[in-house]
């Protein structure tokens, strides 16, 4: 079964930079999109054989997600539940027979990080809601997590050490969410590789592979013996992110 997380960072504009071509050429089970910068009926954007789920921004041309599936789910579920998190439409859950997959765009510290203390708040209340999910059944979490997690994960990790996504304390939070139960799929099976999923526009950076690792796919640590791959489409364009992959069952 494969699987797809790509922040397209507005979805109009992705789709003008060759989205459809790669949606198809990806040929995903389920296709989860973070950011996509729509409210409902701002784009028709259907491919035979997918059903969609959106959850938008109360914001406009803020945030969003999206899910396409080839399978049919017993349920969906909007956020988690606290009205605190629940304005940005960043959180699409599928419960499946098997496992709930989770499509999250979590939220970004900011320049200065004037939104810090938010994201504190956000990563304890949302690894509380994956725990709640995964004592019931296996939990298939991806998106863009706005962190990168170790050093190897960034090229430039000493002049970031203070900026938003590699600070000490957002580092911490996504160890205790490993510690929790998860597994990082990318770095599992390429434990010293450095491929990176996210460039700035800004200084040529993607023409240098000046980039983050902040796209990932987590599992349940009881899922891992059925972990085939995982990928990042570094190929890609289309976006200041590219699509990652993994392939389970």
């Amino acid at each position: 079964m494969r699987l797809i997380s790509w922040n397209v960072n507005g979805l109009r504009a992705c789709v003008g930079k060759g989205f459809e071509e790669s949606f198809k050429m990806l040929s995903a089970d389920f296709f989860c999109l973070q950011e996509t910068k729509m409210q409902a009926g701002q784009i028709d954007l259907q491919f035979e054989g997918y059903t969609s789920y959106w959850n938008s921004a109360e914001k406009k041309g803020y945030s969003g997600t999206a899910i396409f599936t080839r399978h049919e789910p017993l349920s969906v579920s909007y956020g988690i539940g606290i009205d605190e998190h629940d304005h940005e439409g960043r959180v699409i859950t599928l419960e499946m027979p098997d496992f709930y997959l989770v499509n999250v765009y979590v939220p970004n510290s900011q320049d200065g990080l004037r939104r810090l203390d938010y994201r504190m708040t956000w990563e304890d209340d949302f690894r509380a809601y994956l725990q709640r999910l995964d004592s019931v059944k296996p939990v298939v979490v991806c998106g863009d997590l706005n962190v990168a997690h170790e050093e190897i994960d960034l090229k430039n990790p000493k002049t970031n050490r203070r900026n938003a996504g590699f600070t000490d304390e957002e580092r911490e939070k996504f160890g205790t969410l490993l510690q929790a139960g998860f597994i990082d799929t990318f770095r599992y099976l390429h434990p010293d590789q450095v491929t990176y999923s996210w460039w700035s526009y800004r200084f040529r950076a993607r023409e240098k592979n000046a980039g983050w690792r902040i796209d990932y796919f987590l599992i349940s640590e009881r899922l891992r013996e059925h972990l085939n791959s995982a990928d990042i489409h570094t190929e890609i364009m289309g976006s200041d992110h590219c699509p990652v992959e993994v392939s389970i069952f």
